[in-house]
């Protein structure tokens, strides 16, 4: 009896495209039966905790911040904050290694002033926490957010802020530094923005839930624009609770202890706060945490 000793058609077929598959595999990927791409490891993750909602991290599953100083756009931690705080760099983002929700165009990488490259979202740059633990920093565990809320100014990288914090000099549009309290000086103050960094200001002239500026004007209205963004994550250290809104002309304007909150035309740039002496100091201030309640009147 002859015996078949050649391979049937089915089985050579599938060795021969196992085979092309395994040599094409780190070179271009291989489709799978259901012609589906294999996708390259992700180098940003969402991660989602109860307490904390959704917020960024490396392809690791290592919890990337932000620093509320770093609001214009560039890093302010040097010296031994740098080594608590590591800069988070990846240098070849692409839409495919982002996952779902996520946009190339948010991410961008900058030179800082020692000339190292840090990676950004949203204009903000990102970073790492390594507190010293026996001595030495040594970087947080995957899946840990030990850094939120540090210092007040130290926040988990989350995709839909609406309201974020700033610590930077004011500087009205009268080119005067002043402090918190409104004289002239230097120094920092804590304050509101929006999720991309524009300053946010009140109308001392409001009065609870009332705005008493918007005249539904297009060319007086432009001078201070209502602040409209649905409100969504806001920082820790913040209570959603003070959060509110108002109808203002068709328009939901968000308001914070009753007090309607704007922008300043004239701040083109992330970060300024021009809005303070105009038209004089005090008229309007920009929006803190201890703001006073707005009154009934």
């Amino acid at each position: 009896m002859k015996l078949n000793l050649e391979m049937p058609r089915k089985t050579k077929s599938f060795l021969l495209l196992a085979t092309l598959c395994a040599t094409a595999f780190y070179t271009t990927g291989c489709k799978e039966k259901d012609g589906n791409e294999q996708k390259p490891a992700a180098k940003i993750k969402l991660v989602t905790n109860a307490t904390l909602g959704s917020y960024l991290a490396d392809g690791e599953g290592n919890t990337l911040y932000l620093l509320t100083r770093d609001v214009a756009g560039n890093n302010n931690c040097t010296g031994g904050c740098a080594a608590t705080w590591p800069i988070y760099y990846e240098a070849a983002l692409t839409q495919d290694l982002l996952p779902t929700g996520l946009l190339l165009a948010d991410f961008a990488n900058i030179t800082n002033a020692d000339g190292k490259q840090q990676t950004t979202y949203k204009g903000w740059p990102l970073y790492y926490f390594a507190p010293v633990a026996g001595g030495q920093n040594t970087r947080e565990l995957s899946g840990e957010t030990k850094g939120e809320g540090v210092g007040a100014v130290w926040y988990v990288a989350k995709t839909d802020y609406s309201i974020m914090l700033a610590n930077r000099q004011l500087k009205g549009l009268n080119g005067k530094n002043y402090k918190g309290d409104y004289t002239e000086g230097d120094g920092a103050t804590q304050y509101f923005t929006d999720g991309k960094g524009r300053t946010l200001y009140v109308f001392t002239r409001d009065t609870k839930n009332k705005n008493n500026f918007t005249k539904n004007d297009p060319a007086t209205d432009a001078n201070w624009p209502v602040f409209t963004e649905t409100l969504a994550s806001i920082p820790s250290t913040l209570d959603k609770a003070l959060f509110g809104s108002i109808d203002v002309f068709g328009k939901k304007q968000i308001t914070y202890k009753g007090r309607p909150l704007y922008y300043f035309g004239r701040d083109a740039n992330r970060g300024e706060n021009q809005g303070v002496s105009v038209p004089t100091l005090g008229v309007w201030p920009v929006a803190v945490k201890d703001l006073a309640e707005a009154p009934n009147l």
